[in-house]
Protein backbone atom coordinates (compact mmCIF):
# COMPACT_ATOMS: atom_id res chain seq x y z
CA UNK A 1 0.00 0.00 0.00
CA UNK A 2 1.31 3.46 -0.73
CA UNK A 3 1.29 6.27 1.54
CA UNK A 4 0.61 9.46 0.55
CA UNK A 5 1.53 12.66 2.87
CA UNK A 6 -0.73 15.30 2.65
CA UNK A 7 0.04 18.90 3.97
CA UNK A 8 -2.69 20.94 5.17
CA UNK A 9 -4.15 23.51 6.93
CA UNK A 10 -5.13 23.38 10.96
CA UNK A 11 -8.02 25.36 10.10
CA UNK A 12 -11.49 24.89 8.31
CA UNK A 13 -11.17 28.32 6.02
CA UNK A 14 -13.59 30.30 5.12
CA UNK A 15 -15.50 28.27 2.69
CA UNK A 16 -16.76 24.86 3.34
CA UNK A 17 -15.31 23.75 0.12
CA UNK A 18 -12.12 23.31 1.79
CA UNK A 19 -13.50 20.52 4.30
CA UNK A 20 -15.37 18.53 1.40
CA UNK A 21 -12.29 18.87 -1.09
CA UNK A 22 -10.26 17.14 2.14
CA UNK A 23 -13.11 14.56 2.65
CA UNK A 24 -13.24 13.63 -1.32
CA UNK A 25 -9.43 13.02 -1.48
CA UNK A 26 -9.59 10.69 1.51
CA UNK A 27 -12.56 8.85 0.14
CA UNK A 28 -10.66 8.61 -3.25
CA UNK A 29 -7.30 7.48 -1.58
CA UNK A 30 -9.08 4.74 -0.03
CA UNK A 31 -10.85 3.71 -2.99
CA UNK A 32 -7.35 3.57 -4.79
CA UNK A 33 -5.90 1.68 -1.33
CA UNK A 34 -3.31 4.72 -0.51
CA UNK A 35 -3.18 5.15 3.23
CA UNK A 36 -2.91 8.83 4.65
CA UNK A 37 0.16 10.44 6.26
CA UNK A 38 -0.16 13.72 8.15
CA UNK A 39 -0.04 16.29 10.95
CA UNK A 40 -1.83 14.25 13.57
CA UNK A 41 -4.78 17.08 14.10
CA UNK A 42 -8.25 16.03 14.42
CA UNK A 43 -9.44 19.86 13.46
CA UNK A 44 -9.44 21.57 10.69
CA UNK A 45 -8.81 20.34 6.97
CA UNK A 46 -6.14 18.11 8.89
CA UNK A 47 -9.19 16.52 10.65
CA UNK A 48 -11.18 16.06 7.66
CA UNK A 49 -9.28 14.36 5.60
CA UNK A 50 -8.38 11.98 8.11
CA UNK A 51 -11.74 11.43 9.48
CA UNK A 52 -12.98 10.97 5.61
CA UNK A 53 -10.08 8.16 5.67
CA UNK A 54 -10.92 6.29 8.34
CA UNK A 55 -14.86 6.21 7.97
CA UNK A 56 -14.30 3.78 5.09
CA UNK A 57 -12.09 1.92 7.01
CA UNK A 58 -8.59 3.35 5.23
CA UNK A 59 -5.30 3.67 7.36
CA UNK A 60 -4.03 6.76 9.00
CA UNK A 61 -0.64 7.93 10.48
CA UNK A 62 -0.36 10.64 11.99
CA UNK A 63 2.68 12.44 13.31
CA UNK A 64 2.32 15.52 16.21
CA UNK A 65 4.66 17.37 18.13
CA UNK A 66 4.15 17.03 22.03
CA UNK A 67 3.33 21.05 22.58
CA UNK A 68 0.20 20.55 20.15
CA UNK A 69 -0.69 17.07 20.98
CA UNK A 70 -1.09 19.04 24.82
CA UNK A 71 -3.29 21.38 23.34
CA UNK A 72 -5.74 18.23 23.04
CA UNK A 73 -6.14 18.15 19.72
CA UNK A 74 -4.27 15.28 18.32
CA UNK A 75 -6.79 12.77 16.64
CA UNK A 76 -7.47 9.82 19.34
CA UNK A 77 -8.90 7.21 16.78
CA UNK A 78 -5.59 6.41 14.00
CA UNK A 79 -3.72 3.52 12.50
CA UNK A 80 -0.94 5.08 14.36
CA UNK A 81 -0.18 8.24 15.99
CA UNK A 82 3.37 9.23 16.46
CA UNK A 83 4.16 11.84 19.62
CA UNK A 84 7.49 13.80 18.55
CA UNK A 85 9.98 16.63 20.02
CA UNK A 86 9.64 19.53 18.01
CA UNK A 87 8.47 20.09 14.11
CA UNK A 88 11.96 19.44 12.64
CA UNK A 89 11.30 15.78 13.73
CA UNK A 90 7.59 15.92 12.92
CA UNK A 91 8.53 16.19 9.58
CA UNK A 92 11.67 14.07 9.30
CA UNK A 93 9.25 11.24 10.74
CA UNK A 94 6.39 11.73 8.15
CA UNK A 95 9.31 12.32 5.60
CA UNK A 96 10.28 8.39 6.58
CA UNK A 97 6.11 7.22 6.23
CA UNK A 98 5.69 8.15 2.87
CA UNK A 99 6.07 7.28 -0.49
CA UNK A 100 4.90 11.05 -2.43
CA UNK A 101 3.87 14.59 -0.72
CA UNK A 102 1.11 16.74 -1.85
CA UNK A 103 0.25 20.00 -0.45
CA UNK A 104 -3.73 21.24 -0.46
CA UNK A 105 -4.86 24.15 0.87
CA UNK A 106 -3.52 25.54 4.45
CA UNK A 107 -1.56 28.34 5.65
CA UNK A 108 2.20 28.87 6.55
CA UNK A 109 2.80 25.39 8.19
CA UNK A 110 1.53 24.23 5.23
CA UNK A 111 4.19 25.96 2.99
CA UNK A 112 6.87 25.07 5.72
CA UNK A 113 6.40 21.24 5.01
CA UNK A 114 6.21 21.71 1.40
CA UNK A 115 8.94 23.75 0.62
CA UNK A 116 11.39 21.63 3.44
CA UNK A 117 10.46 18.09 1.23
CA UNK A 118 10.58 20.09 -2.30
CA UNK A 119 14.77 21.55 -0.62
CA UNK A 120 15.32 17.70 0.20
CA UNK A 121 14.44 16.88 -3.24
CA UNK A 122 16.49 19.40 -4.83
CA UNK A 123 19.33 18.41 -2.84
CA UNK A 124 19.05 14.82 -3.60
CA UNK A 125 18.04 14.00 -0.30
CA UNK A 126 15.17 12.14 -2.11
CA UNK A 127 13.24 11.36 -5.48
CA UNK A 128 10.09 10.97 -4.35
CA UNK A 129 6.97 13.02 -5.75
CA UNK A 130 5.75 15.99 -4.78
CA UNK A 131 2.84 17.58 -5.85
CA UNK A 132 0.59 20.82 -5.63
CA UNK A 133 -2.81 20.10 -5.28
CA UNK A 134 -4.02 23.82 -7.16
CA UNK A 135 -8.23 23.10 -5.67
CA UNK A 136 -9.47 26.18 -7.39
CA UNK A 137 -6.51 27.95 -8.14
CA UNK A 138 -5.46 28.50 -4.30
CA UNK A 139 -2.02 27.93 -5.08
CA UNK A 140 -1.46 30.38 -8.42
CA UNK A 141 0.03 33.23 -6.48
CA UNK A 142 2.61 30.55 -4.67
CA UNK A 143 3.36 28.61 -8.33
CA UNK A 144 3.66 32.69 -9.74
CA UNK A 145 6.62 33.42 -7.19
CA UNK A 146 8.36 30.39 -8.05
CA UNK A 147 8.40 31.25 -11.45
CA UNK A 148 9.40 34.33 -10.72
CA UNK A 149 12.13 32.84 -8.49
CA UNK A 150 13.08 31.12 -11.60
CA UNK A 151 12.98 34.17 -13.72
CA UNK A 152 14.58 35.94 -11.62
CA UNK A 153 17.51 33.27 -11.29
CA UNK A 154 17.29 31.90 -8.13
CA UNK A 155 15.73 28.45 -8.71
CA UNK A 156 16.85 26.34 -11.75
CA UNK A 157 14.47 25.19 -13.84
CA UNK A 158 14.99 21.86 -12.93
CA UNK A 159 14.47 22.30 -9.50
CA UNK A 160 11.09 24.08 -10.75
CA UNK A 161 10.05 20.93 -12.17
CA UNK A 162 10.29 18.82 -9.30
CA UNK A 163 7.01 20.36 -7.75
CA UNK A 164 4.31 18.69 -9.78
CA UNK A 165 1.33 20.75 -10.16
CA UNK A 166 -2.16 18.91 -10.80
CA UNK A 167 -5.42 20.29 -10.51
CA UNK A 168 -8.14 17.22 -9.96
CA UNK A 169 -7.91 14.31 -7.24
CA UNK A 170 -7.74 12.00 -10.18
CA UNK A 171 -4.88 14.00 -12.02
CA UNK A 172 -2.71 13.25 -8.58
CA UNK A 173 -3.84 9.58 -7.76
CA UNK A 174 -3.18 8.48 -11.47
CA UNK A 175 -0.30 9.98 -11.21
CA UNK A 176 0.75 8.09 -7.45
CA UNK A 177 0.25 4.26 -9.80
Amino acid sequence: MKRLCVFCGSGRGKSPKYVDFAQALGREMVARNIALVYGGASIGVMGAIADAVLELKGEVYGVIPTAIQDLEIAHKNLTQLDIVEDMHTRKGRMYELSDAFVAIPGGIGTLDELCEIVTWHQLLYHEKPCFILNQDGFYDHFIAHLVRARDEGFLKQEHLEIIQVVSTIDELLEKLV
